[in-house]
């Protein structure tokens, strides 16, 4: 009895072609941040690690402190050493007067660079654009300039904001954080040029994200309205 033979399939592999150009990434409304303090890091460490836990004074609230520990300092956060007094221990703060000279010297905030293509991975799947998000992760990658994982954020120096919020069981608290009013940042986008997804493609991704998902506090995905931005070729 004769064997069919089976049809011998052909795969053609396009080779990558690698393609970089510069972006801008444009706020529409406002960003607030909200980096984690290294306070608050340690507490969670101790929390997961099952560290003996010190019985802790009640330090003061220091809107000021809490505000310029909130952003991501790209330059050196100034602070000074000062008696708490809730504590009577000493303890390290950023005063305003401290911020403002920082300020004047050219201090530069950052921002999580992968935060705007998650977004964009966000919105491309839920409007059905892909369906594949392995895939759309490895079509493209949004970098900071240099390199970094954080992307320096521009435009207006960061301005201190009140939010009342509840924690733990419902309880009521008072939130101090920065937001950049009028904000931008520059990164460069790569991506394969002879793969399945064009460059309009991903730029519209980032747009959708920017429109439907938002980065930081209080963006659309969180309910909110801020963090919304587009996306402009620079280069």
């Amino acid at each position: 009895m004769a064997v069919a033979k089976k049809a011998t399939e052909s795969v053609t592999m396009t080779p990558i072609k690698i393609a970089h150009v510069k972006v801008r990434i444009v706020g529409d409304t406002p960003l607030i941040v909200h980096a984690w303090s290294e306070k608050a890091k340690r507490e969670m460490l101790e929390a997961q690690t099952g560290a003996k836990k010190k019985i802790k004074k009640h330090q003061s609230k220091m809107p000021f402190d809490d505000f310029a520990r909130a952003l991501y300092w790209l330059t050196d956060m100034p602070t000074e050493t000062i008696t708490d007094p809730g504590t009577q221990e000493d303890r390290d703060v950023v005063t305003e007067e401290l911020f403002e000279e920082a300020i004047a010297n050219g201090a530069k905030f950052g921002f999580p660079a992968n935060s705007f293509k998650q977004s964009a991975n966000s919105a491309a799947y839920r409007m059905g654009w892909v369906s594949n998000q392995m895939a759309l992760r490895g079509s493209y990658f949004l970098n900071a300039e240099d390199g970094n994982y954080l992307v320096e954020i521009k435009g207006d120096k960061p301005m201190l904001r009140e939010d009342m919020v509840r924690v733990g069981m419902g309880a009521a608290d008072i939130r101090y954080r920065p937001i950049f009013e009028h904000w931008y940042c520059d990164m460069i986008l790569e991506y394969n040029a002879s793969g399945s997804m064009s460059l309009d493609d991903i730029l519209n991704c980032i747009n959708a994200g920017g429109y439907a998902v938002g980065v930081g506090e209080w963006r659309p995905e969180k309910d909110g309205n801020f963090g919304r931005f587009h996306v402009e070729i620079v280069e």
